[in-house]
């Protein structure tokens, strides 16, 4: 599994984060679009036969003959080329390219942002005007039409990036409401969340104190509660509800999902300086996700800390005297 760890934007002499994976595929995705565009097929049949034709070289060949480039679709190229980028200078030299030809190219204006803030004030900003150019790019009207399935939309997914790194901003600034806000609006636009919005926002609603969101969240995803950070968000959920039983109970549970998560909790274990990319089901990996999303909730309910905290450290049962003749 994949998990996108939201990060603060680095500053102006630090080196562009490199995950040129997504951003590659998002290529390929666009050229796909490109070569079967115009095109009018019969049956699904025709349009797997011609989509076999593109394995190779076949797919850019047909690009080659496919309508030029929009200004828009020209600068994205050039924003995917910033995002790939092994140095800042030519990160910058992408970007500028292709903000003169699309001004609201929202991964441009990401790229900038990383390469330029000095603080998280700035940074937030930055991200700001991002977001407002994708809304401003796709339009109202392309929101209503679409809502519901945007990652599932090529277009979408810059603004959809930006917003997520805004709302992680706001989070780690402790602007809580504000990066509910945000979360919730992902996940309007995107139920299907292919971007782990839920996990963050479940750490929101608790800390927060907003238990009806997150019973609605733990309901609307209820399949994920094998995973961690559902499953230990179950268990401050109980708690705060006052269902000290349920909570004990859930904790359990919890342990279940993922042993490790409680290492880190009784700090036994220190959290790595950057998150995993990746993880599987119970792994330590996704034990560090888990707290990384949970921690700061459980701080701020410091009660239900220290009642955590009891239930790792309980003393064995005394045992039972022998008897001695």
């Amino acid at each position: 599994m994949t998990k996108q760890a939201a990060k603060r934007p680095k500053l102006k002499s630090e080196k562009p984060s490199q995950s040129p994976l997504p951003f590659a595929t998002e290529s390929v995705l666009r050229d796909l679009q490109r070569a079967i565009e115009g095109k009018n097929f019969g049956t699904v049949e025709e349009l797997n036969a011609y989509l076999a034709t593109l394995s190779g070289p076949g797919l850019q060949e047909a690009v080659e003959g496919a309508a030029a480039l929009s200004p828009r679709e020209e600068a994205q190229e050039l924003a995917w080329r910033s995002m790939e980028a092994k140095t800042a200078e030519q990160a910058r030299a992408f970007a500028q390219q292709a903000l003169a030809k699309d001004p609201d190219c929202v991964d441009a204006l990401v790229t900038m942002a990383t390469l330029d803030a000095r603080s998280a004030k700035e940074a937030i900003a930055a991200l700001e005007k991002a977001v407002a150019a994708g809304e401003r790019s796709l339009g109202v009207e392309f929101f209503q039409q679409n809502k519901g399935h945007f990652w599932g939309i090529l277009e979408t997914r810059p603004y959809m990036r930006a917003r997520m790194e805004l709302a992680a901003l706001h989070r780690g600034e402790g602007h809580i409401r504000k990066a509910i806000a945000h979360y919730e609006g992902l996940l309007e636009l995107n139920p299907n969340d292919n971007q782990g919005v839920r996990d963050e926002l479940l750490g929101c609603y608790l800390a927060a104190g907003e238990l009806e969101g997150a019973r609605g969240l733990l309901k609307q995803y209820g399949n994920d509660m094998i995973m961690a950070t559902f499953a230990w968000g179950r268990v401050l959920e109980r708690y705060l509800s006052r269902d000290l039983a349920g909570a004990r109970a859930a904790l359990q549970r919890a342990r279940k999902a993922n042993r490790f998560v409680e290492l880190y909790f009784a700090a036994a274990r220190t959290l790595p300086e950057s998150l995993p990319d990746t993880y599987s089901l119970g792994s330590e990996e996704e034990a560090v996700l888990c707290v990384a999303n949970l921690m700061g909730a459980w701080v701020k309910h410091q009660d239900a800390l220290f009642w955590l905290l009891d239930q790792f450290y309980l003393p064995a049962s005394p045992r039972k005297p022998r008897r001695t003749n």
